[in-house]
C-alpha cells in the first residue's frame, strides 16, 4: 500500500471491465504499464475475473473463475504490477487473495458485512467502492469493519451517486468528506462514474466522452487514486463498453492529469 501512496503522484488502477482473454489483459497492461512508467504513476492492473451483477440473464459474466485468475496472476508476474479483481462472496475472498493483491468491494455490496470480514481477514488491501446510494460520510462504517477485523490496509472509491432512475453525479466535495471521514485514500472511479444505468434495453449506457473532464476535476480536487476501465476497441467490449476509455487515449489523459497534480501539489 505504501508504494501507491505517493505525495507527488496519484496512483492508477486500470484494465479492462472482465477478463476477456489472456491475450486482451496482457496487451491493455502492456500498454498502460509502459505510459505510466515514463510518467512516474504507480500503477495496479484492474480486471473483474467475473461479472456477478449484470442487468440480463444473457449478460457475459466471464470466461471462469480460476481460468481468469490465472491470467490475472500471469499479468502481476510478467510485468511486476499489483492487480485488483472484484470480489461478491465470501469464498470469493478466500479464493481471489491466492491470485490478487487488492480485493474490491462493489458499490452495491459495500454495507455487506460478512464481506467485508471476509476480504479482510485475507490481509489483502481492501477497495470498497462507494455505494451509489450512501453519503460520502457513511462510507466511515465500511471502512472501520476491515480495520475493526486486522486489516489497515484499506481505501474507498467515489464512483457516482444516483440521480433520478437512469443517471449518476459526482460530488467532488465527497473526495475530500472521504479522506477526513474515513482517514485513508479515496479513489475516483472516472468511467464507473459516467454510467447512465437502467436503460430500457438492459444494457447500461455511459457517457465516455466525458471521462477527461470528470478525470481532470478529481485530480484537481487532490483524489488520492483514478480509477479507469479501458479497452482496445469499447464498443466490442462484453461488459461496460458504453462507459470504457479507448486504450490509444489513454496516454494522452493520463499527461494531462500528471501535469495537473504537479501544478496543485
Amino acid at each position: 500500500m505504501d508504494k501507491l501512496i505517493n505525495q507527488e503522484m496519484f496512483f492508477l488502477l486500470a484494465g479492462p471491465c472482465v477478463i476477456e482473454g489472456e491475450e486482451m489483459a496482457l496487451n491493455i497492461a502492456e500498454h498502460v504499464k509502459k505510459v505510466t512508467d515514463r510518467l512516474g504513476i504507480p500503477y495496479v492492473f484492474k480486471g473483474s475475473f467475473k461479472k456477478a451483477n449484470r442487468s440480463r440473464l444473457d449478460s457475459f459474466t466471464g470466461i471462469g473463475d480460476e481460468k481468469a485468475l490465472r491470467i490475472l496472476a500471469k499479468v502481476r508476474q510478467e510485468f511486476d504490477i499489483p492487480v485488483v479483481t472484484d470480489i461478491h462472496t465470501e469464498r470469493d475472498a478466500e479464493m481471489a487473495a491466492e491470485y490478487v493483491d487488492v480485493l474490491q468491494i462493489p458499490a452495491f455490496l459495500c454495507r455487506q458485512t460478512d464481506l467485508l470480514v471476509a476480504a479482510a481477514k485475507t490481509g489483502k488491501i481492501v477497495n470498497i467502492k462507494k455505494g451509489q446510494f450512501l453519503s460520502p460520510e457513511a462510507m466511515k462504517f465500511a471502512v472501520d469493519k476491515v480495520r475493526e477485523t486486522g486489516d489497515d490496509k484499506v481505501m474507498v472509491t467515489e464512483r457516482g451517486t444516483t440521480f433520478g432512475y437512469q443517471d449518476l453525479v459526482v460530488d467532488f466535495r465527497g473526495i475530500r468528506v472521504m479522506q477526513q471521514a474515513c482517514q485513508c485514500p479515496v479513489v475516483l472511479d472516472v468511467t464507473h462514474s459516467l454510467q447512465q444505468p437502467n436503460q430500457a434495453s438492459g444494457v447500461t449506457g455511459g457517457q465516455p466522452e466525458l471521462i477527461e473532464t470528470i478525470a481532470k476535476a478529481g485530480i484537481a480536487v487532490g483524489a488520492d487514486g483514478i480509477f479507469i476501465e479501458t479497452h482496445a476497441a469499447p464498443r466490442c467490449a462484453k461488459s461496460d463498453g458504453a462507459n470504457m476509455l479507448r486504450l490509444d487515449l489513454i496516454d494522452g489523459l493520463l499527461e494531462k492529469l500528471v501535469r495537473i497534480r504537479k501544478v496543485i501539489s
